[in-house]
């Protein structure tokens, strides 16, 4: 048995924490169900009664991410009140996250790039559609004029960071970012 199992996680939490660690570091693709089984340290059985396919799996893995990212930038934003400082400490809490040992990326993009599929996509978009609602509706609360459109422009700032990140191995990434979103931010409150 392995140190996983003998922690008293679920065979269902198992496969979640051995997918994560491989899924993220290695790739959903070139990750076999094999590795993620042995790694959790349950019977292939388990797998499939609880996840039913190696797809639903890096569904749920996604899902876990999502989680994980929504609850970290939440929590990071409570010091906050203002609209317009929350806007902008997205990209403080993207920072703080590249900066962890072991920082590959963005999850979703990698998945989409290796794995196209419908629960790839799914969660993708999932996860997507929650960061530009939280852009847009923290543009709208710090009345911004066209805040849907603002939510566009910092979106694409947030994903060119966390890219920049990874390929340029820019440690300065989300500063910069951030610095951008300013000024987009400010010219969208000034034209109100």
């Amino acid at each position: 048995m392995s140190a996983k199992a003998a922690t008293g996680l679920s065979a269902r939490e198992r496969l979640l924490d051995a997918a994560n660690e491989l899924f993220y570091a290695e790739g959903v693709h070139t990750v076999g169900i094999d590795r993620v089984i042995e790694r959790a340290g349950v019977a292939k059985a388990s797998l499939y009664n609880t996840f039913g396919s190696k797809d639903e799996l890096v569904r749920a893995y996604l899902e876990g991410r999502h989680a994980r990212m929504a609850g970290r930038i939440t929590a990071y934003l409570e010091r906050y009140a203002d609209p317009r400082d929350k806007l902008l400490g997205i990209y403080e809490a993207q920072g703080e996250l590249f900066a962890e040992p072991g920082y590959r990326g963005c999850a979703f993009v990698s998945a989409s790039a290796e794995s196209p599929g419908e629960a790839v996509s799914r969660a993708s978009d999932d996860y997507r559609g929650w960061v530009r609602t939280l852009f847009a509706d923290l543009a709208s609360q710090a009345g911004a004029a066209e805040p849907e459109r603002l939510a566009r422009q910092l979106h694409m700032l947030y994903d060119g960071a966390s890219l920049s990140t990874r390929m340029d191995r820019d440690p300065a990434a989300a500063a910069n970012a951030r610095a951008a979103a300013a000024i987009l931010l400010d010219a969208a409150l000034a034209g109100r």
